[in-house]
């Protein structure tokens, strides 16, 4: 993906306006921060760029990945413009944070930072003749920020980049994806997954089992291998198999899925636990109290990106959870 990014960069035919898109954890961000380096690159050789000698390449790494952004006193966060690094090179959004996990109120990215990074990038490059911005992950953006990012993409400005990455295109507006050049990231073959997997050195059972789990999906099932995902995956089907057969309190449960910062992941998990339970089902009527229940579990981690209060949200929908379940949801404990 990336090599053949850059050459369509080199040709001229990348437009100013990018939107990375595909499954979380594809390496989305790294082949943005990779054409970026590139563009911003000084070497006057484009096949050896980046050449990770010039000043612009040294500027370039000096930033640190995990730099904090700043938190303002009404809760949002502001990227920390004067920190070392490329000054030509503009971030925005929370996968920038220290946290990996920035806390609930801190999951939008708000209005002002899109201003700040359309302010910056209109001023003239201080180092050769391009500046690039990149907005991840673009799909949290508020509607203000979205409106104000609208700006930007209809006032384009030659040498000025705007990458968007995100793993959820449809959550952003039409006016915005319309505007730009999509780079679609997919799950490569299974062998290839299997293979990456195993080279980052994880056994071949647990490769398999997490692999299938993701469905495909290499880099979750890495994540899930390495930070305890795949172990908080079948809590929550042991969960929800209580709650089916009315051996647990859908109140207490909701209670205890909502007291850190893991609910969202435990709702994703829950959605996807139901997909499972739909399949080689015959019962019409089952199958359609589980894609209803499938499409309020995702509504519901949208909530959770309000302030509505999360347990009581997550509770309705354990409560809904009984009657679309029933005593089916045994054989979820896997």
């Amino acid at each position: 993906m990336h090599d053949h990014a850059a050459a369509a960069l080199d040709a001229g035919r990348m437009g100013h306006a990018l939107l990375f898109c595909g499954p979380a954890m594809l390496g989305k961000r790294l082949v943005a921060e990779r054409l970026a380096q590139r563009v911003l690159c000084l070497s006057t050789d484009h096949v050896a760029r980046p050449c990770g000698q010039c000043r612009a390449c040294t500027l370039y790494h000096a930033r640190s990945q995990k730099d904090p952004l700043e938190q303002r006193p009404d809760g949002s966060l502001s990227q920390p413009w004067g920190h070392p690094g490329h000054p030509d090179a503009i971030f925005v959004g929370h996968a920038w944070r220290h946290t990996p996990s920035p806390p609930r109120q801190m999951t939008v990215v708000p209005v002002d930072q899109v201003r700040e990074l359309s302010v910056r990038l209109s001023t003239t490059p201080q180092y050769g003749s391009a500046k690039v911005a990149i907005i991840d992950p673009a799909d949290d953006m508020n509607d203000a920020a979205a409106n104000a990012l609208l700006k930007t993409l209809e006032e384009p400005v030659p040498g000025r980049y705007l990458w968007l990455v995100c793993a959820n295109p449809a959550r952003l507006p039409a006016t915005i994806r319309s505007r730009c050049q999509r780079l679609e990231f997919r799950l490569p073959p299974a062998d290839e997954a299997m293979a990456w997997l195993n080279a980052q050195g994880h056994p071949a059972a647990a490769a398999t089992e997490a692999l299938a789990a993701a469905r495909g999906h290499p880099g979750l099932a890495d994540a899930w291998l390495r930070d305890g995902g795949l172990a908080l995956r079948r809590e929550v089907a042991a969960d929800l198999a209580k709650i089916a057969s009315n051996s647990a309190s859908p109140l207490e449960v909701a209670k205890a899925w909502t007291a850190d910062e893991l609910a969202m992941q435990r709702l994703l998990h829950a959605a996807d636990l139901s997909r499972d339970q739909a399949v080689g089902l015959t019962d019409p009527m089952r199958i359609r109290k589980l894609a209803a229940w499938f499409d309020t579990a995702n509504r519901t981690r949208e909530l959770l990106r309000s302030t509505i209060r999360a347990d009581l949200a997550v509770v309705d929908l354990l409560l809904a959870w009984r009657d679309a379940a029933g005593d089916k949801a045994r054989g979820m404990m896997r």
